[in-house]
C-alpha cells in the first residue's frame, strides 16, 4: 500500500474522531483551567469556567456538525477533571488525568513493545487492514515491524518525559508550571510532533522499499 493511500486512510480515522477542532478544544480546556486559576485564585470558580467553556464547545459542535459522541466525550474528561478538582480543593487535581493517561500510555506502549506487537503496528493495521489477516500483515514483514517499534518508540519518548515533568510537578502541587507541562506534553502539541515524527518513518521506509 502506497503511503498517499495510508495518508488518506489516516486522515479519514483523524476525521472520524473529530479532527483538529477535538485537538484543540483539548487544550483549550486545559488553558482555559489555567488562565482562569490564574486570573481568580479560585478552584471552584475556575472548574466552573472550565467546564463552562467546554460545554459551549460542545453545543456549537452539535449543532454545527452534528456530532454528538466527540464533545460527549469531551465534556465527560473535562466533567470528572472538575469533579476532582472542586472534591479536593486543590487545582492541581484538575490535570490528575492527564497525568494518569501519560503514565498508562507509556506502560502499553513499552509493554507492546516488549511483545513486539508494538501498538502503532495495531493501530495502523486497523487503519489500512479490512480483513484480520491484512490488519496483521506487517508482523511477518521484520522491516515494517521495526519501523512500528521505531514509531512506538517515538510516542514512549513523549509520554515517558511527560510523565517525568508532571508527577513532581503534581506532588507538588505547582498548578501553573504543571498546567503549561500538561497543555505542551500531555497534549495536542507534543502528540503533533510524535505523529509527524511517525509519519517521516514511515515515508522513509516506504521510499528505501520503491527504491
Amino acid at each position: 500500500m502506497s503511503l498517499d493511500v495510508l495518508t488518506q486512510k489516516s486522515l479519514s480515522v483523524f476525521s472520524a474522531v473529530g479532527g483538529w477542532r477535538t485537538v484543540a478544544e483539548g487544550v483549550a480546556s486545559r488553558a482555559l483551567f489555567l488562565v482562569a486559576y490564574l486570573l481568580t485564585g479560585q478552584v471552584s470558580a475556575s472548574a466552573l469556567i472550565a467546564i463552562g467553556g467546554v460545554l459551549v464547545f460542545a453545543v456549537v459542535r452539535m449543532c454545527t456538525d452534528r456530532k454528538f459522541w466527540q464533545p460527549a466525550v469531551g465534556l465527560a474528561v473535562v466533567g470528572v477533571s472538575v469533579l476532582l478538582a472542586g472534591s479536593t480543593g486543590q487545582a492541581a487535581d484538575f490535570y490528575l488525568i492527564t497525568v494518569l493517561t501519560q503514565a498508562g500510555a507509556g506502560v502499553v506502549f513499552g509493554v507492546s513493545m516488549l511483545v513486539r506487537w508494538p501498538v502503532i503496528g495495531l493501530a495502523m493495521g486497523l487503519v489500512t487492514g479490512t480483513a484480520r489477516g491484512e490488519r496483521l500483515a506487517w508482523q511477518a514483514d521484520r522491516r515494517q515491524r521495526r519501523r512500528y517499534q521505531l514509531c512506538t518508540a517515538v510516542f514512549l519518548a513523549k509520554f515517558g518525559i511527560a510523565t517525568a515533568f508532571l508527577l513532581p510537578l503534581y506532588s507538588a502541587g505547582k498548578v501553573i508550571p504543571l498546567g503549561i507541562v500538561a497543555t505542551l506534553l500531555g497534549g495536542a502539541p507534543a502528540a503533533g510532533a510524535c505523529v509527524y515524527l511517525s509519519w517521516r518513518i514511515l515515508r522513509r521506509g516506504t521510499d528505501m522499499a520503491v527504491g
